[in-house]
C-alpha cells in the first residue's frame, strides 16, 4: 500500500467532486490539515473514515487502495456529474 499514491488518488477524487479540503473534512467530522497529510502521503485514513469517503466518492475500498477506478464506472461518474451541473 503506497501512502503517497494513495494521498495523490484522494487528491483527485476531491477536485473531480469540485470540493474542498474543508468541505471534505467537515462531511468525515475531521480536521482540514487531516486531508492535508493524507493527499500529500504522510499519513492514512482509518478503516471506518476510509469507508465513509468511499461512500461520498462512490467507490469501494479496492477501489480507494488500488487508485483505481473501473472505467465504465468512471464514464457513468462523469456522465452524472455534468448532468448534475446542467441541472
Amino acid at each position: 500500500m503506497n501512502q503517497e499514491k494513495i494521498g495523490k488518488f484522494i487528491k483527485r477524487l476531491r477536485k473531480e467532486k469540485n470540493i474542498t479540503q474543508k468541505e471534505l473534512a467537515n462531511k468525515l467530522n475531521i480536521s482540514r490539515q487531516a486531508i492535508s497529510q493524507w493527499e500529500v502521503g504522510k499519513a492514512m485514513p482509518d478503516s471506518l473514515t476510509m469507508s465513509k469517503m468511499c461512500n461520498i466518492f462512490n467507490i469501494n475500498i479496492n477501489e480507494l487502495l488500488n487508485c483505481e477506478i473501473k472505467e465504465e464506472k468512471r464514464k457513468h461518474m462523469k456522465k452524472n456529474f455534468i448532468f448534475a451541473l446542467i441541472v
